[in-house]
C-alpha cells in the first residue's frame, strides 16, 4: 500500500489523540482509509503494553477490509502486523464479552447463539400458535366493508404472516428497551386502558423467549443486551476491557441502535477515548433495526465531543454530486410535505469534489451523464428498457463496472430473470440480493432430491428429480424435447421400484413397450435412464449417512461448476447445524429448511458475495443487480436506478400508499407502527391515542426512503440513469424527488 496522503479535512481526524470525537463524512470520502490510518499512528505513538485499539464496524466483510489496511499501515511504520488491535463486528464484540462471563448473565458456559434464519423460525411457531390460541383476534383489525369470503381469506392466508412481522417488530424494540417478558406483564396489568397489541407482542415475545430457552441459545439482539449487563454488573471486568482497549473506533455510527451505542459507552467511560464515523444521510437500516440517524447527530451536538467533516469525495464525477447536493437542499427546503421536512432527513455537509492535486481525482465531468428517464412505464416495461439499455452499454464499455440498483428484492429478481431471458448480445450478471439465482436453484434442487428420499415410492417426485438432473438440456431446444418426453415416460411407469430396482419380469426400462419405442427413436434416452438409474440407487443408500454428507453426495451428481459446489458445502454446514439442534429431524424437515432458502426468505449467510465483501472492479464488463441497501459502501461506473415511484419512494402525502399498511386492515391502520406505539405508551406510563403512531411511521418511511434515494445516486462513478414504473396496478406516479431532481436538470441544461 503507498503512502496515505490525507486531505486537509482528513489531516483534521488523523490529529486526534485522545477524548471524544465525531465524523460526519459523505460517500466516497475515504473514511475507511482515515480511520485505518488512525488506528495505526495510535498503535504507534499512544500505546503502552498490553493495550488495543478496538475497531468496532457493522459487518463481516468490514472487518476484513480494516485488518487489512489497518495492518498494512502498520507495517509502513516498521511495526509487526496484527498486534496493538482488534476489529470486531458490534455483534462479534457482544459474543467476546458474554463468552468471557456466561454465568455472570445466567447462561451456561456452552450457550449457543441462534442465527436470524433459526431465530426466526422460532418466532413463526409462537405466532402462529397465538393465533391458533385466538382465532377471533383478527375481526377487531379487519375493515368493516370486507365481504365475507373476503374476510374469510384474509384470516386463513394474511392474517398470521401481519401477526408474525407484528411480533418481529415488537420482539425487536422491546429488546433494545431492555424489557422483559415480566416486565412488560407488570405494566400491562397497571396501564389503564386496553392495548390488544401490545397484549398480542407480550404473549408472542413469551413463547418466542421460551423457544430459544428450549435450545439453550440466545438471539442477536440478546447477545447485545446480555453484553451489556455484563459490563454493568463486574465493574472489576470493565475496568480490565477499559485499560485492554484503550481507545474505540467505531465505523458506520449511523446503523448503531441506543442499546449498541450504550455498550460502547460503557467500554469507553465518562473520560475515554471514542472516535465515531459514519453518515446519518446513509442511515437507512430504520424499517428493520432500531437504528436511527438521530443518534449519532445527538453525539455529534454532545457536549465534549470535537465534531468533524469529511467532506470531500473524489468517487463520483460533479454532475453527479451535484445532483445528490440539490437532493438535500430540496429536502430541507422545498420537500412538500412539512413533518418530512421536520425530520431532517437529509442535513449537511454537502459533498465536495476532491481537491486540486488530490490523489484520487473526481471523474471527468465532461465523461459523465445523468439521465432521468421520465416515461410512465410500466413494470415489465421498464426492466426491458433497461436490459435493452445495459446490453447496448456494456459490450462498448468492457473495462467499466455497471449496476441496476433496485428498491426491493422482488424487483431484483425480476430483472434477473429478464437478463436469463435475454438475446444476444447475452449480459453477464451478478446479484447482490436476499440470495442468489445460483443459491436459490441449488437449494431447489437438493431440496427435490430430499423430498424424493423422503417418500421414494411416488413415481411423480420421482420425474421431478430426473427433471433436476438433466435441468441443463432446458437451454436447448433438442435436448428440451427428449428431456420432456423421457419425465412424461417416467410418470408412466406403473411402480418406481419397477424402474430403480427391477427384478426379473419386472423391469420398465427393459419391458414396457411405449419407452422402448421412445428408446428406438432415441438411443441416448435408454442411456440417460440407465446411468439415472445408478444414481438413484446410490443415493437411496446414502439416506442412512449424516445430512450433510447426504448433501455432498448429491452435490457430486447434480454440480459441475466449482461455484454450485461450494453453495451446497454450505448447505451441508448448514443443515449439519440444523441437524445437531433438532436432533429428531428427517428428510421432510431438512427438505423444509433447503425450501426456506430457496424461497428466499432469509439470506443464505457465507455464501453471497455481500456476505464475503464485494468489489465491483472484480466484475467488469458484467453488471451487477442490487438492493439499494446491499448497495451502500459499493460504486460503479454506471448505475441504473429502477422503481423510483410513490410506491417505492412515498412522500408521506394524500393518497401515498404504503407496504406496511395492509387494505384489509381498518382505517389504514400500521399494525407493526401502532404494536410499537402500545409497547412504548405501556412502558413509560404515557396515553396511547390509535393512529398517532401510523402517521408518524409514513413521515419516518418516507424520510428513510429519501436517504435511500441519496444512497442510490452517490454509488455512480461516472453515469447515473433513473427510470419509474406505474406499478402493477398502473395507478402509481413518479416519486415527487424524482420530479424534483428532473426539473432542476432541465434548469441546468441550456
Amino acid at each position: 500500500m503507498a503512502t496515505f496522503k490525507p486531505r486537509p479535512k482528513q489531516a483534521e481526524v488523523l490529529a486526534y489523540t485522545r477524548g471524544k470525537m465525531g465524523v460526519s463524512a459523505v460517500p466516497g470520502s475515504g473514511k475507511t482509509k482515515t480511520l485505518s490510518a488512525l488506528a495505526a499512528k495510535l498503535i504507534a505513538e499512544e500505546l503502552e503494553d498490553d493495550e488495543e485499539v478496538l475497531i468496532v464496524t457493522l459487518v463481516n466483510s468490514a472487518v476484513d477490509n480494516f485488518a487489512r489496511q489497518i495492518g498494512a499501515f502498520v507495517r509502513e511504520r516498521g511495526l509487526l502486523p496484527n498486534v496493538g488491535y482488534r476489529v470486531r463486528t458490534l455483534h462479534g464484540l457482544c459474543n467476546d464479552i458474554v463468552r468471557e462471563r456466561p454465568g455472570l448473565v445466567g447462561l451456561a458456559d456452552d450457550f449457543q447463539i441462534i442465527d436470524e434464519r433459526e431465530a426466526d423460525t422460532v418466532l413463526q411457531d409462537a405466532a402462529l400458535t397465538w393465533v391458533k390460541l385466538h382465532p377471533e383476534a383478527a375481526s377487531q383489525f379487519l375493515a368493516g366493508d370486507l365481504e365475507d369470503n373476503r374476510r374469510d381469506w384474509v384470516t386463513r392466508e394474511r392474517w398470521t404472516p401481519l401477526v408474525t412481522d407484528i411480533a418481529r417488530a415488537f420482539v425487536r424494540q422491546a429488546k433494545d428497551e431492555r424489557l422483559t417478558p415480566d416486565a412488560i406483564r407488570h405494566r400491562l396489568d397497571a396501564y389503564r386502558q386496553p392495548l390488544p397489541l401490545a397484549e398480542m407482542g407480550y404473549s408472542i415475545y413469551v413463547s418466542y423467549q421460551r423457544g430459544l430457552n428450549m435450545r439453550g441459545a440466545v438471539d442477536f439482539q440478546d447477545l447485545i443486551r446480555l453484553a451489556l449487563l455484563a459490563l454493568e454488573l463486574d465493574d472489576t471486568y470493565l475496568a480490565r476491557l477499559r485499560r485492554r482497549w484503550r481507545y474505540v473506533l467505531e465505523d458506520e455510527a449511523q446503523d448503531s441502535s441506543r442499546l449498541q451505542e450504550l455498550i460502547i459507552r460503557q467500554l469507553v467511560g465518562r473520560d475515554g477515548n471514542w472516535v465515531r464515523v459514519g453518515d446519518p444521510n446513509q442511515s437507512i437500516y430504520e424499517t428493520f433495526t432500531t437504528a436511527k440517524p438521530e443518534h449519532l447527530r445527538d453525539f455529534l451536538r454532545e457536549p465534549g465531543v470535537t465534531p468533524r467533516e469529511l467532506p470531500n469525495s473524489g468517487r463520483s464525477a460533479v454532475p453527479i454530486i451535484n445532483l445528490a447536493n440539490h437532493l438535500i437542499a430540496w429536502t430541507m427546503d422545498k420537500h412538500p410535505n412539512a413533518d418530512v421536512r421536520d425530520r431532517d432527513p437529509l442535513q449537511p455537509p454537502l459533498i465536495q469534489p476532491a481537491p486540486p492535486g488530490d490523489p484520487q481525482p473526481n471523474p471527468p465531468a465532461e465523461h459523465s451523464k445523468v439521465v432521468l428517464y421520465p416515461a410512465a412505464l410500466p413494470p415489465v416495461e421498464e426492466i426491458r428498457a433497461v436490459v435493452d439499455s445495459v446490453r447496448q452499454w456494456l459490450p462498448a464499455h468492457p473495462d467499466q463496472t455497471a449496476a441496476i440498483l433496485v428498491p426491493r428484492n422482488k424487483r431484483g429478481f425480476d430483472i434477473v430473470d429478464a437478463l436469463k431471458q435475454a438475446r444476444e448480445p447475452q449480459i453477464e450478471y451478478v446479484e447482490l440480493l436476499r440470495s442468489t439465482t445460483s443459491t436459490r436453484e441449488a437449494a431447489g434442487a437438493v431440496g427435490n432430491i430430499l423430498q424424493y428420499l423422503s417418500n421414494p415410492g411416488d413415481v411423480r417426485l420421482l420425474a421431478r428429480v430426473y427433471q433436476v438432473w438433466r435441468r441443463d438440456d432446458r437451454d436447448d431446444d433438442t435436448l428440451a424435447a427428449r428431456l420432456e418426453n423421457t419425465v412424461k415416460a417416467l410418470r408412466k411407469c406403473p411402480r418406481v421400484e419397477d424402474f430403480v430396482t427391477p427384478q426379473l419380469g419386472r423391469d420398465w426400462l427393459a419391458d414396457d413397450e411405449a419407452i422402448a419405442k421412445l428408446i428406438e427413436a432415441d438411443p441416448d434416452i435408454g442411456a440417460l435412464l440407465a446411468e439415472f438409474r445408478e444414481i438413484v440407487r446410490r443415493w437411496q443408500e446414502a439416506v442412512i449417512l449424516p445430512i450433510d454428507q447426504l448433501i455432498l453426495i448429491l452435490a457430486q451428481d447434480l454440480f459441475k461448476s466449482a461455484a454450485d459446489l461450494a453453495i451446497a458445502h454450505s448447505m451441508a454446514v448448514l443443515l449439519a447445524g440444523y441437524a445437531e439442534s433438532h436432533p429428531a429431524a428427517r428428510l421432510p424437515e431438512y427438505t423444509e429448511e433447503l425450501a426456506v432458502i430457496a424461497r428466499n426468505e432469509r439470506r443464505f449467510l457465507g455464501v453471497d458475495d455481500a456476505d464475503r465483501g464485494f468489489d465491483p472492479e472484480a466484475h467488469k464488463g458484467k453488471v451487477t443487480v442490487a438492493t439499494m441497501h446491499a448497495a451502500k459502501g459499493l460504486e460503479w461506473d454506471r448505475v441504473y436506478l429502477l422503481s423510483v415511484n410513490s410506491y417505492d419512494f412515498p412522500s408521506a402525502l394524500p393518497g401515498d400508499q404504503f407496504m406496511s399498511e395492509k387494505r384489509f386492515i381498518r382505517e389504514g391502520l400500521n399494525l407493526e407502527a401502532e404494536a410499537l406505539a402500545q409497547l412504548i405508551a405501556v412502558a413509560n406510563d404515557v396515553p396511547y391515542s390509535e393512529g398517532v403512531a401510523t402517521a408518524a411511521a409514513r413521515v419516518d418511511y418516507a424520510a428513510e426512503r429519501l436517504r435511500l434515494l441519496y444512497v442510490g445516486i452517490t454509488r455512480a462513478r461516472r453515469e447515473l440513469v433513473m427510470t419509474w414504473n406505474t406499478g402493477q396496478q398502473g395507478d402509481q406516479q413518479m416519486a415527487i424527488p424524482f420530479a424534483a431532481l428532473q426539473a432542476y436538470l432541465e434548469e441546468k441544461t441550456p
